[in-house]
């Protein structure tokens, strides 16, 4: 009897695990970059890649990192970082 009960709970929780992961608002991103110490706009979510939680920072602390590789993992998401920024020079 619990293997009858048990299996409707297990069929759920193998198609959550393969579940497309969902796009998060900008309001969503830029909390949660505040409250690891970012920016506004220095983590972003691609349509294309939504799997893909992006920092762009030049040299993230360790904290930084930290604490938004714990977001990204609490979501499903894995945390790419961009972190050697170059910026062609303007005025040429």
């Amino acid at each position: 009897m619990r293997l009858a009960t048990s299996a409707p709970l297990c069929v759920i929780m193998l198609l959550s695990a393969c579940a497309t992961p969902r796009m998060h608002s900008i309001d969503e991103l830029n909390s949660a970059g505040l409250a690891c110490g970012l920016s506004y706009g220095e983590l972003i979510q691609d349509e294309e890649a939504k799997k893909l939680l992006i920092l762009f920072r030049e040299a993230p602390s360790p904290e930084q990192r930290s604490c938004v590789y714990g977001w990204a993992r609490q979501r499903h998401l894995k945390l790419v970082v961009i972190e050697d920024i170059q910026f062609p020079e303007q005025g040429q």
